[in-house]
């Protein structure tokens, strides 16, 4: 069997949805305008309203700019997730500075971008945004407007006050992530074992069953071809040379020797499991599409024969239940048929699968992704009937990006109809795991 690596489970970035970042933003921009409501209206201190809000406003202005233009499900590169939160960074130190600087208690806020930094972003974007924090802390520690307070009485803080200030700040943010990324970590490479092993487990049982019904097959087989093979060796041997039907028995003793060739090769499989390893682009398709060809719905495949050699990849589980479970979804919502389309380049290999059904809702298709969203079909008014878009497309998209794939749901455009999934991997990612010494048929 081949051994299987960690690498062949995990994606190689770390990713974070934008909505995620979204909801933090939103509410954090409600906790600022609550703050300083209660400090203008309750505690009667001057603050400057105007700045601040406007200052909140641009914050809230990007939120929706960012939700119309971008769907809230996808999974942002990690570069494109620093930048928001390092604009969280800047955004906080720019109502610091109107509102007293280090003497505000909110100054530790600088805390919560890193933190959510190192729990979900590389080490180095970390750091990035860790200097960026300790730099706006700095800068405010020596310029900024006065602390909203009591005219009467204001409110003088020692300079060695702000100076501890300054220090906890920095420790906070430095041992916090720290600590962050260590649990996180790990937490993260325990789920990659589960994952890693639960896959294993399921492709040993399935070879091992398989190796089973092969040995049970060449000991069932062996005896009744070996008849065969010494009966018209036999027949051979009284027929004259030229007898009509001195070729037909050999072609008969050939095609059961062959028999018997076959069964040996299967019971003498090598350890790497060759030749149900690996498998072409179209066998992969066609091994996914096969299970619902007899459901009352036409599956049409069609293949783009590109220049270049056709894909082989490894016989991966996550790939063959990612794709069968999409295509199962649009089994389950077409009317009449389902297209499976296919294409390939020197960079790309993609995977199109179409459906003429009702297509996704509006108010569903920018949430794809997430578990339990589920949709019925009309009329169905039982427990019992079949739904899409739950638990099962959340698992196959997770396991598709698990290797290396990018899926994009989306609507055929009008007057048209229905629902369109398309995988699309890096043809290196596809096959990462090709032993490129040895010729592929």
């Amino acid at each position: 069997m081949t051994e299987i690596s960690d690498s062949a489970f995990r994606h190689p970035e770390r990713h974070i949805r934008l909505d995620t970042l979204l909801r933090l933003r939103w509410l954090a921009a409600l906790g600022q305008l609550a703050a300083i409501f209660v400090v203008s209206q309750g505690l009667e201190f001057d603050v400057p309203v105007v700045p601040c809000v406007v200052i909140i406003g641009l914050s809230a202005l990007l939120n929706l700019a960012l939700q119309i233009a971008l769907n809230p499900m996808q999974r942002l590169e990690p570069r494109h997730a620093a930048s928001l939160l390092a604009v969280n960074i800047i955004e906080l130190a720019a109502l610091l500075y109107l509102t007293g600087g280090l003497e505000n208690p909110f100054s530790f806020l600088f805390l919560a971008p890193v933190l959510i930094s190192a729990t979900v972003l590389p080490v180095r974007l970390t750091v990035t945004l860790g200097l960026l924090a300790v730099a706006c802390a700095t800068v405010l520690m020596f310029v900024h407007q006065p602390l909203p307070w009591d005219g009467d009485e204001p409110l003088i803080l020692p300079p060695i006050y702000l100076v501890g200030v300054w220090i906890s700040i920095v420790l906070a943010i430095g041992v916090t992530s720290l600590y962050s990324f260590q649990v996180t970590e790990e937490a993260r490479k325990l789920s990659d074992a589960l994952a890693s092993t639960e896959l294993v487990l399921a492709r040993e049982q399935h070879l091992t069953q398989l190796d089973g019904l092969a040995a049970a097959a060449a000991h069932e087989l062996g005896t009744p071809l070996s008849t065969i093979v010494l009966v018209s060796r036999e027949l051979e041997r009284t027929l004259a040379d030229n007898s009509l039907a001195a070729g037909d028995i050999k072609t008969l003793r050939e095609q059961a020797q062959r028999c018997r060739d076959i069964l040996s090769k299967i019971t003498q499989l090598s350890s790497t499991g060759a030749p149900f390893d690996r498998m072409k682009l179209s066998t992969l398709i066609e091994e996914a599409v096969a299970p619902h060809r007899d459901f009352g719905v036409a599956i049409k495949v069609r293949i783009a024969v590109a220049g270049s050699r056709e894909p082989v990849g490894t016989r991966n589980p996550a790939i063959l239940y990612g794709v069968g479970n999409i295509l199962e979804n649009a089994v389950d919502f077409a009317r009449k048929e389902v297209e499976v389309n296919a294409w390939w380049n020197d960079n790309t290999v993609e995977i199109m699968i179409s459906d003429d059904g009702p297509g996704f809702a509006p108010e569903i298709l920018k949430r794809i992704g997430e578990p339990y969203l589920s949709r019925r079909r009309a009329g169905d008014d039982t427990p019992s009937e079949r739904s899409g878009l739950g638990l099962g497309v959340f698992i196959a998209r997770t396991l598709l990006e698990r290797t290396g794939a990018k899926v994009s749901f989306s609507n055929h455009a009008f007057p048209d109809h229905g629902a369109m999934v398309q995988i699309a991997w890096p043809r290196a990612r596809f096959e990462a795991s090709e032993n490129t010494g040895e010729p592929t048929s």
